[in-house]
């Protein structure tokens, strides 16, 4: 099992603060990477990027993300009041599963939020070899859970809500775990 871990809004400074914390499980990594790289090539899009994609690209592309096989825990935290000690909290609920194989963390991040998840992880038993910071290029999942981290947030702070709603009650058949 290979997971992916993403957030989106922790950074955040204007209007409320919530963020979305992403844990993405993939059992058969190869095919995913696959469909995600086919998303885009029909897409004529190099990378996909939730804050940097237009609308009609990213409505394609979820379209046909929630098609693949993957399983998500999510977790909306909104206006915390030190960010780094709910991303601890919050992840140490999240990273149970014994048979990971390797846990991919998006590598745009700020460095205490790196080595904040590598040791939560490492308390909970990860092996610190198994968890990798990596860039969006490098990995086409962790761009997935950088669509699911976006769609999220965007869903709970009711930003195009007309547009979002069909396409995240599509993402709730897939989550596994919801914290509020």
């Amino acid at each position: 099992m290979h997971i992916f871990i993403d957030e989106s809004g922790i950074h955040k400074k204007m209007d409320h603060s919530s963020f979305a914390l992403v844990y993405i499980e993939i059992d058969n990594f190869e095919k995913i990477e696959k469909g995600i790289i086919e998303i885009e090539r029909e897409l004529n899009i190099e990378k996909f990027h939730w804050s940097e994609i237009a609308w009609k690209f990213k409505e394609k592309f979820i379209k046909e993300a929630l098609k693949l096989d993957f399983k998500v825990k999510l977790a909306i935290i909104k206006n915390p009041v030190n960010p780094a000690k709910e991303l601890e909290r919050i992840l140490s609920h999240m990273a149970i599963e014994k048979k990971i194989s390797c846990i991919y963390i998006d590598g745009k991040k700020s460095k205490w939020y790196g080595l904040k998840i590598k040791k939560v992880l490492r308390d909970r038993g990860v092996s610190a070899r198994k968890v990798k910071m990596i860039k969006d290029d490098q990995i086409a999942c962790v761009r997935l859970a950088d669509m699911v981290a976006g769609l999220s947030r965007s869903h709970f702070d009711k930003k195009n809500e007309k547009n979002l709603q069909k396409y995240y009650k599509k993402l709730e058949r897939k989550l596994i775990i919801l914290m509020q």
